[in-house]
């Protein structure tokens, strides 16, 4: 009788060596020619400082970590910090830089702390045979399934440099019309918000004092004087209260919007029917979608892969779904443009361009056309934005102050008639 033989359980992969923080050292030395230098340098520790400058042909006399400010707070990474880093790493990789080298390079000129510890600690994952798209998916706060999926392609085709290249333009053109959006949106939002504290300061401020000046008169004061009076006394007697129950619907609007896709669907459908706003917000979507699509396909990446990363990157619930049920009729065999027929929600011509460029066999050239016209129209749009706004922002606030006067002027104009 044959006896099993036993397996012996499998070694588990070693984890990766996790990068330690980084500090700031200042260093004073010799370089080789005998003058005395002195820098900055970030690094893990002293012995890596030292054996750095040492590499460089500097004999270091004399290195102490600098002292970090008591209250400082770590800066946070932003997406145009990955955009730069896509760029800055796509160069060297065209260079002929070796990864590994690129990455330390990279990491240690960086400016911010925080960005420049993902960088090292990605690096630290790469010189320990992990893939650079595995090593990125890691950090899915920072590097999306477009991005990580476009390296992997770059590296199984061996044109990593390539790829990257795609990447730091994509990023590029994305945090472009990410800005443009922010400056559309700025403009009224710093309005209206000036207007509302204007309104406050003179109901908290300027109306009591007219009040005591009618309460001396001891005159009849007009409705509409006695409903603003009243109004004041309401703010200045439970302007606590406002301003509890403003923070706290603020709160509870941000949480339901993080957890609630549902409330993020309703909020996107809004946004996209506001008269100028809207129109802005609905082109930088449709750049955004043909920008990415035109970047995955162009890099290889299947049409229903390559759809589910874009579904991702429109920036609104609103597209991510159109794309989503593009993508369950793309798998069936369907075609692309007759799928985006269906979701009526795309422009006639970005369908047109769509349709041509599947029968020439070049869907990310007219995709990319697509992307083009559609960002400069964003461009156009936010600049027309302002004279637009413009006129009737002037006609909310002078409405509003306008009133406030009248309604405090009334009175004075009464008592001038009787006199």
């Amino acid at each position: 009788m044959a006896i099993a033989a036993t397996q012996k359980p499998k070694a588990l992969p070693k984890p990766a060596p996790k990068a330690e923080k980084s500090h700031v050292y200042a260093w004073e030395g010799m370089d080789r020619r005998g003058a005395r230098i002195k820098g900055e340098t970030r690094a893990p520790n002293l012995t890596v400082v030292r054996a750095e400058l040492r590499r460089q042909g500097v004999n270091p006399t004399k290195v102490r970590k600098k002292a970090e400010p008591l209250f400082a707070t770590k800066r946070k990474i932003k997406s145009a910090d990955i955009a730069v880093f896509s760029r800055q790493l796509a160069t060297m990789m065209a260079a002929g830089v070796p990864l590994v080298q690129a990455f330390d390079i990279v990491g240690r000129g960086h400016d911010n702390p925080s960005m420049q510890d993902l960088i090292l600690s990605m690096k630290a994952d790469i010189e320990s045979g992990t893939a650079m798209a595995e090593a990125l998916s890691k950090h899915p706060l920072y590097f999306d399934d477009l991005f990580c999926s476009l390296v992997a392609a770059g590296e199984q085709a061996g044109v990593l440099d390539v790829l990257l290249d795609k990447i730091a333009t994509y990023k590029e053109k994305t945090e472009s019309i990410k800005g443009k959006v922010k400056k559309a949106l700025f403009y009224p939002t710093a309005v209206i918000a000036v207007a509302v504290i204007v309104t406050v300061v003179i109901m908290l401020f300027v109306i009591p004092q007219f009040k005591a000046l009618f309460t001396s008169f001891g005159a009849d004061l007009p409705a509409f004087t006695l409903l603003v009076i009243a109004i004041s006394d309401f703010m200045r007697d439970y302007w606590w209260a406002m301003a509890f129950a403003l923070a706290a619907f603020a709160y509870f609007i941000k949480n339901l919007f993080q957890r609630s896709a549902k409330f993020r669907r309703v909020v996107d459908q809004v946004v996209l029917k506001i008269p100028v706003i809207g129109n802005i917000l609905n082109k930088a979507a449709l750049a955004r979608f043909a920008r990415t699509l035109s970047t995955m396909f162009a890099a290889g990446v299947p049409l229903v892969e390559a759809l589910q990363s874009v579904a991702g990157a429109t920036g609104n619930a609103v597209y991510s779904d159109a794309v989503n049920r593009m993508r369950e009729q793309v798998a069936t065999g369907q075609a692309l443009q007759l799928a985006m027929r269906q979701q009526d929600l795309f422009p006639h011509m970005v369908i047109q361009m769509t349709a041509i460029g599947e029968e020439s066999g070049a869907l990310d050239e007219m995709l990319a056309k697509v992307a083009d016209f559609y960002e400069e129209e964003v461009d156009n749009a936010v600049d027309s934005l302002s004279s637009l706004l413009e006129p009737l922002i002037m006609v909310v606030i002078g409405g509003l102050v306008g009133s406030l006067v009248v309604a405090m002027y009334l009175p004075i104009f009464k008592l001038a008639a009787v006199v």
